[in-house]
């Protein structure tokens, strides 16, 4: 049956093809694509074109893209959709501004008390509700690596999570999944983390202690790791794992695994990462 809908998608396609050199340059820099079969790389190929032509892309004065670094931020937005039904995730932002730098951005928050604190702080990526994204290049540029870091997937996770409204922690689940387990996991973990950090307010935690500011930003840094560290959030916290595999319908450590038991020199744990002043 003719659909319209895919004829666009198609001539959307053909209108701005990517040459295997293109992809190929990408794929190097970017590791946390490796043991991606070739449907796959096809599939991430396509919906990253097309990404680029949903979204625009709006680079302040000091920074000029090119359509590999365009490219580049493309895919590392469209991995976490991968096996994801087209359905317009992505949808209530229409700019992703980048700045050349990390930028300072005014905050304000209410205390328990009713207090309100206002305070400058700097930030390497921001996502507004029904506003754009925004991100500093150096932390795209930093991304994609196995290392527990990756700014593109960090920002957009929350875009996911306002799905439903302000962000939270929960983003839209499928048909699947049940909303009671996944707060429960989720709350869960949140608290383990908080309780360490109260007992030892400088621990060395198994994630970034920026997860522990908010259940929204425990969904975006979990999801940052579920993409680029999944074996230590696996071994932190088994359950997350679990159930960010069954929204994303991904399972990163399992390709982790194959890609180390192929290649015993294949990079083991992340790095620290340095995600403490991304929104």
């Amino acid at each position: 049956m003719w659909s319209l809908r895919a004829w666009r998608r198609q001539h959307t396609l053909a209108r701005h093809p990517v040459s295997s050199a293109q992809w190929d340059a990408v794929v190097r820099q970017l590791p946390i694509l490796d043991g991606l079969d070739a449907a796959e790389q096809q599939r991430l190929r396509e919906r990253a074109v097309l990404f680029l032509q949903h979204k625009h892309l709006s680079p302040l004065p000091g920074l000029e893209l090119d359509a590999h670094a365009c490219l580049l931020l493309a895919v590392q937005a469209e991995l976490p959709l991968l096996h994801l039904a087209e359905l317009n995730w992505y949808q209530g932002f229409h700019e992703i501004v980048l700045y050349p730098d990390d930028f300072v951005s005014p905050q304000r928050h209410r205390d328990a008390s009713g207090v309100v604190h206002e305070w400058d702080g700097e930030h390497s990526g921001e996502a507004w509700l029904q506003g754009p994204v925004i991100l500093a290049w150096p932390g795209v540029q930093a991304s994609g690596q196995w290392d527990g870091y990756n700014l593109v997937i960090h920002e957009l996770a929350h875009k996911l999570d306002m799905l439903n409204g302000d962000a939270n922690g929960l983003p839209p689940l499928h048909n699947s999944m049940h909303v009671e387990d996944w707060a429960k996991t989720m709350q869960s973990a949140f608290d383990q983390l908080n309780a360490e950090l109260d007992a030892t307010p400088k621990a060395d935690t198994a994630i970034d202690p920026y997860a522990a500011e908010n259940p929204a930003e425990f969904f975006a840094v979990t999801s940052e790791y579920f993409f680029s560290a999944p074996d230590l959030l696996a071994e932190a916290f088994p359950a997350v794992y679990a159930q960010l595999t069954l929204f994303y319908r991904q399972d990163p450590l399992a390709r982790l695994q194959q890609l180390q038991a192929r290649n015993p020199t294949y990079p083991t744990k992340a790095k620290d990462s340095p995600l403490a002043t991304n929104g």
